[in-house]
């Protein structure tokens, strides 16, 4: 597995707004292999989210609330954010996106900073990001400069 230094690869837990929770679960399972960790239901018995992972990227899929300005991108018309996932067949994965018949909205590039990737977008308008890495290349090859005195002296390296 290739390391790169322009993009790290950490772990935290997104929680993402679908009008439909039990669509989503099934619509992402289908078109991306994410697995069904588990499920919990509100009080009245309604479903209220999902916890889903693929590899080692974990999600939360939780229901829209009239009450709350927390909702999908579907509702309010616009993304609001981008979700990259790291995958290791990321032409096996691509190929399976565009067959299913997702919404591709950037067919799979090599990007300058060491990534293959593509970006799609789901069943209520969240984007995802699907990405390999593919070359180690230093973020300052590329033209970004790193403020490493606001990183502690943390080295992605």
């Amino acid at each position: 597995m290739i390391n790169n230094r322009s993009v790290p690869t950490k772990h935290l837990l997104p929680h993402l707004f679908y009008e439909n929770v039990e669509a989503a679960s099934t619509w992402l399972h289908a078109f991306f292999s994410f697995t069904e960790y588990f499920r919990f239901l509100q009080p009245d018995g309604q479903l209220h989210g999902v916890v889903m992972y693929f590899g080692d990227a974990w999600i939360m899929l939780k229901n829209s609330r009239p009450s709350s300005t927390l909702t999908s991108p579907a509702k309010l018309g616009s993304s609001t954010q981008s979700l990259m996932v790291f995958v290791e067949d990321i032409q096996s994965h691509y190929q399976h996106s565009k067959s299913s018949g997702a919404d591709i909205l950037e067919e799979l590039v090599e990007t300058e900073y060491g990534e293959r990737h593509y970006v799609v977008l789901d069943l209520e308008g969240h984007q995802w990001i699907f990405s390999k890495h593919i070359k180690d290349i230093s973020p300052d090859e590329w033209g970004a400069v790193v403020a490493l005195s606001s990183m502690n002296g943390i080295r992605i390296d």
